[in-house]
């Protein structure tokens, strides 16, 4: 299987982190913006990070591979069977891709993005409006997550992995919730981006950007 995409890219870490909390080895094959891969563009011919193929199958969008890898690797079960809990864990994952990674990709776009990979400065302004936007993702994260420390079903699911892809990317640019206004939330993140799905991946993005 064969995953298509920048690995700074908040979709493309999330299926990857999907895939390795399933135990599945994927072939990462990187693209960057505008890259004519003509793999790539046959996963996904809009561009759509990321892209996917297994043999002939091929699909773009983090959300339909995952649900693809969840139907042919059902075990272990990482979106719930359960009517409330699947439908529970399908609205946290559009939360993530839809509002969360849009107020994040504001930050990391006009603060890492444009001046790093385009050679143009960012919009200031813009990557402080998507600093404020972050702050009612933080307080509506630290009134959801139980106890358990999982958002769904008291158990990592597809919920926990969408949810803090996009916070690596905000990481990258020095912004984290502060720990004493939100306690709970700092402590998920910690917890969740320290697992083997997902730490071994972010040590490599900060290489890539010389943050050590």
């Amino acid at each position: 299987m064969i995953l298509y995409g920048a690995p700074l890219s908040p979709f493309v870490r999330k299926v990857a982190a999907f895939a390795a909390e399933k135990g599945l080895e994927l072939e990462k094959v990187p693209v960057g913006l505008g890259d004519p891969n003509p793999d790539f563009l046959a996963c996904s011919p809009f561009r759509k990070m990321p892209g996917f193929a297994d043999g002939d199958f091929k699909i773009s969008d983090s959300t339909a591979i995952v649900t693809y890898l969840e139907a042919k690797y059902p075990d272990p079960a990482l979106i719930p069977a359960d009517p409330a809990d699947r439908a529970r864990t399908i609205w946290f994952d559009e939360f993530a891709d839809t509002i969360v990674t849009a107020a994040g990709g504001k930050i990391f776009f006009n603060r890492v993005v444009s001046p790093k990979f385009m050679g143009k400065p960012g919009d200031e302004e813009a990557a402080k409006q998507g600093e404020a936007e972050m702050v009612p993702v933080y307080d509506y994260l630290e009134s959801a997550i139980p106890a358990s420390g999982f958002l769904v079903a008291d158990r990592l699911t597809l919920a926990d992995i969408a949810v803090v892809s996009p916070f690596v990317n905000v990481a990258h640019c020095g912004i984290a919730p502060d720990a004493a206004a939100y306690p709970k939330l700092a402590a998920y993140l910690a917890a969740i981006l320290g697992r083997p799905s997902f730490a071994p991946g972010i040590a490599i993005e900060r290489k890539i950007l010389g943050l050590g």
